[in-house]
């Protein structure tokens, strides 16, 4: 997914943190940004999100990648902008309650609301007929993956180092967590580090299996052929919706420029 953003990326440059490459440029000359594959589960994940607060000062993290669906219903292809996340392996009972972050008193991280909708709207214009997913993708691919009248639906994302294979698992999680929708490995440790530094964050999944033991999608094909799709074309959407709003927004309050506002709210994106 990162090579597809990649070469959207004007002004490019690069360094190696932890690593990591992180891609520091201007996006669909849109915004200034920078771009970084997390790696794998919660621990990198969260390695990550504090370098780019720390060390390149992002203020805002968007977060795309794929995801098992856990809700009924969700089927291969639809998408998930989460509104909220929860660490389902986090366990500190009977000291804290089940799914509560000792010291932080929650069970849930909250995504940005302005950008949520944002996202939503984006991917809501992506998956339509005619529009963004039929022309970047084939006939051939999209039933190759049994993908057939997305839909984009928002609700509670789960993560955890855990890869569900079973039903029987899958079936425990959703006894657990009735109210999720999907299941990954990374958004939940991306949302604390995001909230103990005060930065607002979202968090938007493809949906790539039925997180059980029903699924058959060659894991790796989908995200080459499909998920970088999908991140490539909801983010250009929502980006460059942003910007459109904000030049209006400067226009009406007679600010500077958009390109000077712009340079002042670094973004960074993840990739899982």
């Amino acid at each position: 997914e990162v090579d597809s953003l990649l070469s959207e990326l004007s002004n490019q440059t690069s360094e190696v943190h932890g690593k990591r490459t992180y891609y520091k440029g201007r996006l669909f000359n849109s915004v200034d940004v920078v771009i970084v594959f997390s790696r794998w589960g919660k621990v990198a994940a969260a390695a990550t999100t504090a370098i780019l607060i720390e060390r390149y000062n992002c203020q805002e993290i968007i977060f795309t990648g794929v995801a098992g669906g856990v809700h009924h219903g969700l089927n291969v292809g639809d998408v998930v902008v989460a509104d909220r996340l929860v660490q389902h392996d986090m366990n500190a009972t009977p000291i804290f309650k089940r799914f509560e972050i000792p010291l932080l008193g929650v069970t849930e991280f909250s995504t940005s609301d302005c950008r949520r909708e944002q996202l939503i709207k984006a991917a809501n214009t992506f998956v339509s007929d005619g529009a963004g997913l039929s022309i970047m993708t084939t006939n051939e691919q999209r039933q190759k993956f049994h993908i057939a009248n997305p839909k984009v639906v928002t609700g509670l994302a789960a993560s955890g180092d855990k890869f569900f294979a079973s039903k029987e698992d899958l079936d425990q999680l959703r006894n657990d967590l009735p109210e999720c929708y999907c299941v990954e490995m990374e958004g939940a440790a991306v949302a604390q580090v995001c909230q103990e530094h005060d930065i607002p964050f979202s968090i938007v999944r493809v949906i790539s299996d039925s997180a059980d033991d029903s699924a058959h999608v060659d894991f790796q094909e989908f995200v080459k052929e499909i998920a970088t799709v999908y991140s490539h074309g909801i983010l250009e959407l929502a980006l460059t919706a942003a910007l459109s709003i904000a030049f209006r927004k400067h226009e009406d309050e007679r600010l500077p420029g958009v390109s000077e506002y712009h340079s002042e709210v670094s973004q960074s994106l993840l990739d899982a």
